[in-house]
This record gives C-alpha cells, structure tokens and sequence, in this order.
C-alpha cells in the first residue's frame, strides 16, 4: 500500500521532471551517471566503431557520454550510430579539448591519426582523465616516454589498443609457453600482408567545408591540405602516420616478445621499399625487420600491397623453440612438433581479417572490459602503456633503421640509440609553435 506521503513525494518528483522537460532518455542519462562510467570517443572515422562496439558490450558498466571529431561529416555519423546502438545521443564536439573540461567525463579513448596519440593521451591525464588509446601509443619514442612519466604522474590508468593481450585463446598459448610446451623459446616470425591500392599524387585544393584543418594537424608542422590524406591515407605520410609497421605490425610483435619474455632488442636491421606503386605513399610498402637479442630473435614481415598469405594466415605470429613450434593467430592456435607436424589445434569460432580496417571483435570487447575493471575495481591491465609502449618503440626504431639505411645498437634498458648522432636525431619530432606536449 502506497502512504499518503509517498504518493505525494513521487508526485513532486514527477512534477519536477515535467517542469525542466525531462524525457525518459535524458533521465537514463541521469540515472547513468551515477552508476556507469562516462566515455568519449575521439577521433570517429573508422577504429572508433570497434570502440562503440566494445563499450556497447560492456554497456552495464559504461556509456557513451561524448563523442568528438574534427570533421563535422563523421562526427554526425557517429554520433547517430552512438543513440541507435547505446539507446542515448551523446554530445557531439568538434575541439577535444572542450570534452577535457567535462568534468563528468571519465575516460576518453583515442582513435585520431597517430601524430595526435600521445599528446592528446598526455592532455586527458592532465584533465585527470583514464585513457584508452589505439596503438600505437605515440608517434615517436620520445613521445612514448613523456606518456608513461605523464601516467606515472597523474596516475591514472592508460591502456593501450593492443587487444590480443586480452585475447583468451592468446593468454592460454602464452601460459603453455612458459609451461614449456615448445621447450625454450627463442625465435618468433610476425607477419602482416594486405592488398592495399595505390593512394595517387594528391593535388592541393580548398580545405572541405566540413573539416577544420588547423585542428586536424594540432601538434604536426602546418602542410597545404591535399586530396589524398583524409580520412584514412595519412597513414603513408610521415608526419602524421607511422607506416604499417606501426599500424598493424605493433599487435604482432608485441604477441612475439611476450612470448619470447623479452623487451629492447641488441640490435635492429630492416630493408625495405615502395615497389608495388610510385605515388605519394612516403613509406614502404614491404619491409623486413630483424631484433636480435643475446639468446633470441624475432623478425618481423610487413608486406601492404601484396596479399600472399604465410602459413594460410594474412598475419599472425609463430613461436619456435627447442622442442615445438606454436602458430598462433586472431582466430586461434597451431602446434607443431620438431619436424614440422601439426600435432593440436585450437579455433576461437571468429575469424578476422586484415582488409577489415575497424576491427569489432571479441578480443576488443575483452580489452574494453579489462580497462573497465581496472579504473572500477582496481584489476591489473593487460596492456598499460607501460607495457604497451615497448613494441610501439622497437617499431619505431623499425622505421628509424629503415631511413638511415643501417643496423642500430641499442641500449636495451630503454631502446635508446647508441653512437648514431644522426639516426637519435630521429628519436622526436618538431611541433607546430605552441601545440607540444609537456609533462
């Protein structure tokens, strides 16, 4: 039975609510708040929907409070795609640093082009944000240091894209190698290939009107606006991308040098070119790495253009040790015996592939709910940048032997660049007068 007095404090409530035009979206935005992290997404073209996806799975205990994005056609599509898979239209900002002064914003996750990754990561945690971020975490391996001395500082969580650390099927072959399934382990092969076309040579024309330009390049040098960068083929330009070693080779080192329990190589070499197409594309196209530790070694094989697979896979990675070899991919594992014979198999159920470009899948709903359950419960994170950056700066280096030509020998503390002045000239970058990072 309802008293005389509850019936008239609900009454009062409800007239309350009728009063400032509350609908029954916005209240469970209200009631949201209270019990659900608030996330805004940053940088909306195309990673960012795997992003949508993974905190649509984990929508109990997180929603999507903002969304922001430089081009205001991406920005609305998102943004549509945000109430029609959450249930609840977030805010929509084009300027990020608007979404840092919310202070009902919990954590943000960046999906922008990676010369904006570490800068825009280090002003979150400034702003007392958590932060997720895309691999990779930085453009250079500066950058990758100032982020963790900027985690270390502000304390607060930061967990990097790659998500096979949070891959099951990934973990378990992890563990069986330090069980000593494959004996010692002590060389690991990574490959990633992709029939990706020729990008042109882009013509300088007006800025669209869509798109804010300035805010676009942020914290890279000022360069005319052309025809073949947005959205997706900044990518090949070395001011603001990082070739595909850092776009998709990252996840498949990191998996070898987990494997392996190894971090900074000895040394690095890598060879490569632009041979498949003559445009504006600034990196390579195939490159073949090496990082050679005292007792292991991994090589790394990126090949964008051209889509022969290796092992029947178009990436994954293979971990070779005195007594086994094991296979492993996104869709699951392979062991083989000394001699080459498969002798076990394990399939996830999913397979995925390298022409998908956004990348929803179970592994990143998995990521999503680790960051979730660190920032709510205090649990471990499978990727902070920490961990994370180690990869991000070896490919980095990748890169940096590949433009000077030559090995580099590296002190494996810190991967820092021993006697090669001009090559750890390589080491940061320029930044656009008043748009670099500070701890």
């Amino acid at each position: 039975m309802v008293t005389r007095r509850e019936f008239l404090d609900a009454l009062a409530v409800g007239a309350a609510g009728l009063a400032v035009g509350t609908t029954a979206k916005s209240y469970a935005q209200i009631l949201g708040s209270n019990d659900r992290l608030n996330f805004a997404v940053i940088g909306l073209n195309g990673r960012a929907y795997a992003h949508l996806s993974s905190l649509r799975a984990n929508k109990s205990a997180a929603r999507i409070s903002h969304v922001c994005d430089v081009d205001s056609n991406i920005l609305k599509k998102f943004a549509d795609s945000v109430e029609q898979e959450m249930g609840e239209a977030p805010v929509a900002e084009k300027d990020f640093r608007k979404i840092l002064e919310q202070k009902d914003v919990d954590a943000i996750t960046i999906a922008t082009p990676d010369h904006w990754h570490a800068p825009m990561a280090i002003a979150g945690l400034q702003a007392g944000k958590h932060v997720y971020v895309e691999k990779p975490c930085s453009h250079n391996p500066a950058e990758g240091e100032m982020l963790i001395e900027a985690q270390q500082k502000y304390q607060k969580l930061v967990q990097m894209g790659t998500q096979q650390r949070s891959s099951p099927h990934t973990i378990e072959v992890i563990d069986k190698i330090r069980q000593g399934v494959i004996g010692r382990p002590y060389f690991a092969k990574s490959w990633y290939v992709n029939t990706r076309k020729s990008i042109g040579v882009g013509k300088e024309v007006p800025v669209p009107p869509h798109l804010d330009w300035d805010l676009w390049q942020g914290p890279a040098r000022r360069r005319p606006y052309k025809d073949n960068i947005h959205p997706y083929n900044w990518h090949w330009f070395k001011i603001y991308g990082t070739g595909e070693t850092l776009n998709n080779g990252t996840h498949e080192v990191d998996v070898c040098r987990w494997a392996l329990g190894v971090d900074y190589p000895k040394r690095i070499t890598s060879s490569g070119g632009r041979y498949q197409f003559k445009d504006d594309w600034q990196f390579y196209d195939t490159l073949v790495t090496s990082f050679e530790y005292n007792d292991a070694l991994i090589s790394w094989e990126g090949k964008s253009c051209q889509g022969m697979k290796y092992y029947d896979c178009d990436r994954g990675s293979i971990i070779m040790g005195t007594k086994a070899t094991i296979l492993v991919d996104r869709g699951g594992y392979e062991i083989y015996d000394l001699k080459g014979n498969k002798v076990g198999v394990f399939r996830a159920g999913t397979t995925t592939s390298s022409a998908d470009l956004v990348g929803r899948d179970s592994m990143t709903d998995a990521h999503f709910a680790n960051f979730i359950a660190g920032i709510r419960k205090g649990e471990k994170l499978n990727s902070p940048v920490s961990v994370g950056n180690v990869a991000v700066t070896m490919l980095q280096l990748s890169n940096i032997a590949w433009e000077v030509n030559r090995e580099l020998h590296l002190d494996t503390k810190d991967g820092r660049i021993q006697g090669d002045l001009e090559a750890m000239k390589m080491w940061g970058r320029e930044y656009e007068k008043g748009w670099a990072p500070h701890v």
